[in-house]
C-alpha cells in the first residue's frame, strides 16, 4: 500500500489499534447492513481499516468521511481498495493510506458490511506464487503502523515482542550507520553489528 500525500518534511505516520470494516459489492442482498455509517461509530484514537472487494475500481473513502473521522478522534485510515479527494486529505493532515484513489464514489459499487469484525487482506495485482506475500489478517485492536514505506499489522499479542525486537535492531542499525559513515564498509559494519 502506499499513502497518496507526497513526501514532506513530516511524512503521514500512524500507529493505533485497528477498527475495521468489511465492504462488500452493493449488489450482494445477503450480507448484513449496517444500522448507523460507519465513521459515525469509530473509535477515538483507533485507525479505520477498510477492505474493499478485490479489484474494485471506485473509492470507499472521501473527504467528508476524513471530517467525520477526525470530529471522531480517529487517527487515519487505512484501505485496501481506492480513495479519493486527496487535497481535502493533505489540508486536514489526516493520514490516508490506500491501494489506489479513483473519482467514483462507492454509492453504486461497493458498500459497508460489517464493523470490528476480522479482516484478511490478500496481496493484489501481483502473480501468486512461491515467493508472494501471504494474506494478513487484521483483527479489531490489532496495531497498525503505517509510514512512507508502507503499512504493517501486528497482532495485539506479539505487541510488546515486537516492540522489543524493533528496539533492537534500531539500535543496531544506529550503530552500522556511525560505522560506515565513518568510511568502515557496510560489509564490515553488518558483520560487526548484525553478525552476518
Amino acid at each position: 500500500m502506499f499513502s497518496p500525500c507526497p513526501s514532506t518534511a513530516s511524512p503521514a505516520k500512524i500507529c493505533a489499534p485497528a477498527y475495521t470494516v468489511k465492504m462488500v459489492p452493493a449488489s450482494d442482498t445477503t450480507a448484513p447492513k449496517l444500522s448507523a455509517h460507519f465513521v459515525d461509530t469509530a473509535t477515538p484514537g483507533s485507525v479505520i481499516v477498510i477492505d474493499a472487494p478485490p479489484q474494485t475500481k471506485n473509492a470507499v473513502w472521501g473527504g467528508l468521511m476524513t471530517a467525520g473521522a477526525q470530529a471522531r478522534g480517529a487517527v487515519g485510515v487505512v484501505i485496501s481498495g481506492r480513495c479519493r479527494d486527496l487535497a481535502e486529505h493533505r489540508a486536514a493532515g489526516f493520514p490516508v493510506f490506500a491501494r489506489g484513489h479513483s473519482t467514483l464514489g462507492q454509492g453504486t459499487f461497493v458498500r459497508p458490511s460489517a464493523i470490528n469484525v476480522p479482516l484478511v487482506i490478500a496481496p493484489q495485482g501481483i502473480d501468486h506464487g512461491p515467493h508472494t506475500f501471504p494474506a494478513v489478517e487484521v483483527k479489531p485492536g490489532d496495531w497498525i503502523i503505517a509510514d512512507e514505506n508502507g503499512v504493517v499489522c501486528v497482532p495485539q499479542h506479539m505487541a510488546d515482542e515486537v516492540v522489543e525486537l524493533a528496539s533492537i535492531g534500531r539500535d543496531v542499525d544506529a550503530r552500522c550507520m556511525v560505522d560506515i559513515k565513518a568510511g568502515k564498509g557496510i560489509q564490515a559494519s553488518f558483520f560487526k553489528h548484525r553478525g552476518r
